[in-house]
């Protein structure tokens, strides 16, 4: 049973054979996983979370995308229906360059809509990011929103300059879908001048100032799961961690390697792993 903030419990129930994993929601069929997620949402920080500031933009912008999701309804079939005009788009690159161009105006349309949505967050989001980072790591970062194209001229234009280059390599690189989120500091791309440690803190400013603002914009606080907490950091850095995580006032799930670990306070319920099955303690 999961209990939201507004006051009310909701069921949510899992069946798993050994051909699919079926869910419902109080009861009911779960259609997508998109119901299932704005029903029950959840965000990670795991001992790997380093990686959101270090490698490229697949992981940012899947960190927007989950903020988007949560406070706008329309954004998931805003971006079903761009991910299937660039893929009809590609194909027709690859097998009949000729008629790519048929899907500029949709792609173009739908592109600039995702864009704006992001944009619209990461705007949000800086007030709250520039606290919360600096608190968290003592440090100015940067977090700027990176389109996909460039920001002289319209998505539509972009396609029409890049047509040579997407018939020679068979695909679309003007769009939402090459977008990120540049994170800087004192003028230098973050992943080149922090430490493994630094990285991850900024990383967890990431997550905690978007769950900051999702409360702020919807009232709902996710469950937040983490991951061996403790791993990269140390003395003032991990009590920066704490301080920060507990300031959400959100659920907390947390997995250590030690028992007695009691980072956040005495746990509510604990449960333990051995020979793959869960035990309650």
């Amino acid at each position: 049973e999961i209990r939201a903030d507004i006051g009310h419990a909701r069921s949510i129930g899992f069946e798993i054979s050994h051909q699919e994993i079926s869910a419902r929601i109080d009861g009911k069929p779960v259609e997508s996983l998109a119901e299932l997620a704005q029903a029950f949402p959840v965000q990670v920080i795991e001992p790997g979370a380093h990686r959101l500031v270090e490698e490229g933009g697949y992981r940012r912008r899947r960190w927007m995308d989950w903020a988007v999701f949560h406070v706008e309804p329309r954004f998931i079939d805003l971006w079903m229906r761009y991910r299937r005009a660039l893929k009809q788009r590609n194909t027709a690159l690859r097998l009949d360059p000729a008629q790519a161009s048929a899907w500029d105006p949709e792609l173009a349309r739908l592109g600039e809509a995702i864009a704006e949505s992001r944009r619209r967050f990461v705007t949000q989001l800086q007030p709250d990011w520039r606290d919360t980072v600096a608190a968290l790591s003592g440090l100015e970062v940067e977090l700027q929103y990176v389109q996909g194209w460039s920001s002289e001229g319209t998505l539509l234009e972009a396609l029409r300059t890049t047509r040579a280059r997407d018939e020679l390599r068979r695909l679309t690189h003007a769009g939402p879908h090459r977008g990120d989120v540049a994170l800087r500091l004192h003028g230098r791309p973050a992943r080149e001048v922090l430490s493994r440690g630094q990285q991850k803190l900024v990383a967890v400013a990431m997550t905690i100032s978007q769950l900051r603002l999702l409360r702020d914009l919807t009232g709902t606080v996710p469950t937040l799961l983490l991951d061996d907490p403790a791993a990269e950091l140390d003395g003032e850095r991990l009590e920066r961690f704490i301080e920060q995580v507990a300031r959400l006032r959100c659920q907390l799930v947390v997995t250590s390697l030690h028992a007695e670990s009691r980072l956040f306070g005495t746990p509510e319920r604990t449960f333990r792993m051995e020979d793959g099955r869960v035990q309650s303690v």
